[in-house]
């Protein structure tokens, strides 16, 4: 095996940062790109940058199969369906 499959392969059975982590990590540097200024609908902020990768890459590991994608999220399909429209992912 050469440096690179080694370095992946060390990567899947390493210990896992958990998502949250990158999250926080990434709230942070938000936060810390304000510089001192304020935002009125952060909630909201967040939840769309993180549901618009989220399912993108979901789908995309699904190979586009909506009704895959939509359990392996546990929301109905037709939810997903709103929310790909909503945000032009369709």
């Amino acid at each position: 095996m050469n440096a690179l499959n080694d370095r992946n392969e060390a990567a899947r059975t390493g210990p896992r940062v958990p998502l949250r982590d990158h999250v926080a990590t990434s709230i942070r540097r938000y936060l810390g790109d304000l510089n001192g200024s304020g935002t009125e609908n952060l909630y909201e902020i967040a939840l769309r940058e993180l549901e618009i990768p989220l399912f993108a890459e979901v789908l995309q590991h699904c190979d586009g199969n909506q009704s895959r994608a939509a359990a392996m999220l546990g929301i109905h399909r037709a939810t997903l369906r709103k929310k790909l429209r909503e945000y032009g992912l369709e």
